[in-house]
C-alpha cells in the first residue's frame, strides 16, 4: 500500500501516514495526545520555536554574547591593571584593537564566509577565540593583550556575518523578522546581565584565591575567572552549533581555496550588487548614516542630561533605560505583525521617526518628556535593526550574502566610530559658536550639545529620506 509523508513538525522528520489510518486521524484542531496538543497549540503561537537548529543557533549566540559581555568587562580591567601608570591609555590601546579589523578586513571576510562552509566557519572561530581568551591572564604587557585583542575581533569578523547569512536557511521568510529579533536580544539583551554576573565572578575570584592555593597556575584573580567563563562560553556555543543541520551549499572545492585575484573579483562583485540594488543600497544608507546620528547620543547622553536637563547621573541612566525599553518594544511589536508589516515601505519611515523624535527629545528642557521622546526613538530604532537585517536576508541570494553583512557590519562600525569621535567635538565646536539662548515666545537655551543632538537628528531623517528615494525608484522599475 502506498505511503504519504506528513510532516510532523519543521525540524523534526516527516512520519509515514497509510491511507487506511489517515481516515482514523483526528481534525487538526484536535488531539488525542494532551501533550502534543500543547506542542501543537505553542508551535502555531510561536512558530519560530518548531525550527530547533534555528533555535540551536540562538541559544548558541546568547550564550556567546553573555560571554563575549562578560569578557570585555574582564579584558578591560586587565587592561587598566597591566596599564599601570597610565591606564587610560591601555584601555584606549585595546579597544582600538577592536576596532581596526572591521576596516580592513571586514569585506575579505564576506568573501571567505562565502566561500567556505559557515558552520565550519562558526565552529572554528569559536574554538579559537576560546584559546585565545584562555591565553590573557598569562600576558604581562600591553601590546601582547593588544595582539590577542586584535585576533579575537578578526574571528568575530568571521563568526558574526557568518551566523547572519546562515539564518534564511534555518527559518522560511515569513520568520525571518522574529529570528532577527531574537538575535538582537541575544545581543545586547544580556548586557545588563553580564554587569551582575561580572561582579559574582570577581567575588567567586577572590574566594578561589584564598581558599584553593593549588590553583595558582591558573593566575586566579578578578579578571582571570571572568575570562574562564567566557573560553567556557566560546566552547558551549561551539559544541551546540556543530550540531545544527544547516544544508550544504553545492560548490567547486577549489572555491573554498584562497585565490588573491578571485577574492578581488568577488569583492568587485559584492560592491556591485550592494550599489545596484536598491533593496541593500537603502538598508546600508538608513543604517549606516542613521547611526551617525543615533550614536552621538552615547558620548553626549550625560552632558544633556546634566546640562540641559539638570538630572545628573540618574537622568543619563533613566534615559538610557527608556531608549532600550522602546527598542524592547519596536522588536517585540515587529515581531507580532510582521507577516501584515510592508518592510520596503515602512524601513525609511521608521528611520525618518527616530531622527525626528531625537530632534524632539532633544527640545525638551525637563526629564520627563524627554523620557518619552527617546523611547519613542528606541522604538523606531528597533524596528529598523530588525527590518534591515530581514530586508537583506530576503533580497540576498545564498552565494553573496556573506559579503553583504560582512560589508554592511564594516559600514556600522565606521559610522559608529564617526558619531563616537566627532559627537564631542562637534557639541564643544558648535556651543562655542552658539549664541547661548534665543527667544521665541519662551526661551531656548542652546547649549552645544542640544545642537549637535539636532544635527544629529537632522542627520537620521536625511538618512530615512535618501532610503525612501532609493526604494521608490526600485517599485518604479518593478510597476
Amino acid at each position: 500500500m502506498a505511503e504519504a509523508q506528513v510532516p510532523d513538525d519543521p525540524g523534526t522528520p516527516s512520519t509515514p501516514v497509510t491511507s487506511s489510518s489517515r481516515q482514523s486521524l483526528p481534525p487538526p484542531h484536535e488531539t488525542v495526545d494532551v501533550a502534543r496538543g500543547v506542542r501543537r497549540r505553542e508551535r502555531h503561537r510561536f512558530p519560530i520555536f518548531g525550527y530547533h537548529s534555528f533555535i540551536r543557533l540562538w541559544a548558541a549566540q546568547v550564550v556567546s554574547s553573555l560571554g563575549d559581555w562578560i569578557g570585555l568587562v574582564a579584558v578591560l580591567a586587565l587592561a587598566a591593571r597591566i596599564g599601570k601608570s597610565s591606564p587610560e591609555t591601555a584601555v584606549g590601546v585595546v579597544m582600538s584593537a577592536r576596532m581596526i579589523p572591521g576596516f580592513f578586513l571586514g569585506s575579505v571576510g564576506g568573501v571567505l564566509i562565502d566561500r567556505w562552509d559557515r558552520k565550519r566557519v562558526m565552529v572554528t572561530c569559536d574554538i579559537g577565540r576560546g584559546i585565545a581568551m584562555a591565553s590573557l591572564p598569562f600576558l604581562h604587557t600591553v601590546w601582547e593583550l593588544f595582539l590577542i585583542s586584535l585576533l579575537l575581533e578578526v574571528l568575530s569578523l568571521l563568526w558574526t556575518p557568518a551566523k547572519e547569512a546562515s539564518v534564511p536557511n534555518l527559518v522560511p521568510h515569513d520568520q525571518l523578522t522574529t529570528a532577527n529579533s531574537l538575535s538582537l536580544v541575544a545581543a545586547y539583551g544580556t548586557f545588563p546581565l553580564a554587569g551582575g554576573i561580572s561582579a559574582l565572578l570577581f567575588s567567586v575570584a577572590g574566594w578561589l584565591s584564598n581558599h584553593f592555593s593549588g590553583l595558582h597556575f591558573l593566575h586566579l584573580n578578578k579578571e582571570s575567572v571572568a575570562i574562564y567563563a567566557d573560553v567556557v562560553s566560546f566552547l558551549v556555543s561551539a559544541t551546540l552549533i556543530s550540531t545544527l543541520a544547516i544544508p550544504r551549499r553545492q560548490r567547486p572545492k577549489e572555491r573554498e581555496r584562497i585565490n588573491l585575484r578571485e577574492t578581488f573579483d568577488e569583492l568587485r562583485e559584492g560592491w556591485r550588487f550592494i550599489g545596484g540594488n536598491p533593496i541593500v543600497r537603502s538598508v546600508m544608507i538608513g543604517l549606516g548614516t542613521g547611526l551617525i546620528g543615533g550614536g552621538m547620543v552615547v558620548p553626549l547622553g550625560p552632558t544633556f542630561a546634566s546640562k540641559v536637563l539638570g538630572s545628573g547621573d540618574t537622568g543619563f541612566s533613566l534615559l538610557l533605560t527608556a531608549m532600550g525599553t522602546g527598542v524592547a518594544i519596536g522588536v517585540l511589536g515587529l515581531s507580532v505583525v510582521q507577516k501584515r508589516v510592508p518592510k520596503e515601505r515602512l524601513f525609511p519611515w521608521a528611520v525618518l521617526g527616530a531622527g525626528a523624535a531625537l530632534v524632539l527629545g532633544a527640545s525638551m528642557s525637563t526629564l520627563a518628556p524627554a523620557l518619552v521622546f527617546v523611547g519613542v526613538m528606541g522604538i523606531f530604532a528597533g524596528g529598523v535593526y530588525v527590518m534591515g537585517f530581514t530586508l537583506i536576508q530576503e533580497n540576498v541570494s545564498d552565494e553573496i550574502r556573506g559579503r553583504v553583512f560582512a560589508t554592511l557590519y564594516t559600514l556600522v562600525r565606521l559610522c559608529l566610530v564617526i558619531a563616537l569621535t566627532v559627537g564631542p567635538f562637534l557639541a564643544y565646536g558648535l556651543g562655542k559658536l552658539s549664541p547661548g539662548s534665543v527667544h521665541v515666545g519662551i526661551t531656548v537655551q542652546l547649549e552645544g550639545v542640544r545642537l549637535t543632538l539636532w544635527l544629529g537628528g537632522v542627520i537620521i531623517a536625511a538618512a530615512g529620506v535618501l532610503a525612501h528615494k532609493a526604494l521608490r525608484g526600485h517599485e518604479a522599475r518593478v510597476e
